[in-house]
């Protein structure tokens, strides 16, 4: 086992939660700019289990890994949002089928702000800054081990059954495992309530590669469901694939959130 494939085995488990920040309504990485209204929760339980495999002249690296995440979110004022996300991640690689990376544990907390500045005809406009803790031990490849930061301009547009919503970010990659520190995002969802209570949902996006020596920038796909189970009770489930190959390959996603 040489050091060269231990670094990538690590890389590729460890590179999907740098710098992550919560996200929109589960399986959407893209935000709305909606918020929950004066003195109203939302507790929001996701997770995601990820597939990826590489072939190279002198080996292959298969690698599996996955996050747990919990988030709450407090209407501080009938615009303003305040969003806490913790997650619970593990990993494992293996390369030529002996592992090389084996690791769990608590990520990395965020603490972000959603303030929606704008709203008129069905379109929304919000700003959503954030600060990430390194709770997380950035040693075994959970972390980033530094203070990080990250804001997002978030747009949405409803159109009777439909919902269109776009995303540009940038995020401050403060980091101790030589990453690239500036990254930027965007991203475009849309949602379709086909029926009563349920949503098809689907998602497109692309950010910049934490990898300086990566030659392509991870894009990826969802599509999934929302099924609104009372007005109060959201579950989901999704698919994410990657369309570049520094992108996991696929992951499955499933949710539900509590408002109340």
């Amino acid at each position: 086992m040489t050091w060269k494939w231990f670094t990538k085995g690590l890389i590729f488990v460890a590179i999907p939660f740098i710098a992550c920040a919560s996200w929109a309504a589960h399986p959407l990485i893209t935000d709305d700019a909606g918020t929950q209204g004066k003195g109203k929760f939302q507790l929001e339980l996701n997770g995601q289990y990820d597939w990826e495999n590489e072939d190279a002249e002198d080996g292959s690296i298969k690698s599996t890994a996955g996050q747990a995440a919990v988030t709450m979110s407090y209407g501080i004022a009938e615009n303003v949002d305040l969003v806490l996300s913790l997650p619970y991640l593990w990993g494992k690689a293996e390369v030529n089928e002996t592992t090389v990376y084996d690791e769990k544990g608590i990520g990395d907390a965020v603490l972000e702000t959603k303030l929606r500045l704008f709203e008129k005809n069905g379109f929304s406009l919000a700003f959503k800054p954030g600060i990430s803790f390194p709770t997380a031990n950035d040693q075994k490849g959970l972390g980033t081990g530094l203070l990080g930061g990250h804001l997002f301009l978030v747009a949405s547009q409803e159109l009777e059954s439909w919902a269109f919503h776009a995303n540009l970010g940038y995020i401050r990659n403060e980091n101790n495992a030589d990453e690239r520190k500036d990254i930027w995002h965007a991203s475009l969802a849309t949602t379709w309530e086909v029926l009563k209570d349920l949503n098809l949902v689907a998602n497109i996006g692309i950010e910049r590669n934490a990898d300086e020596d990566a030659n392509n920038d991870p894009a990826f796909l969802i599509s999934g469901v929302i099924y609104s189970i009372t007005e109060n009770i959201d579950v989901d489930l999704g698919v994410k694939c990657g369309l570049s190959t520094s992108e996991t390959d696929i992951s499955a996603l499933a949710g539900v959130a509590l408002r109340f």
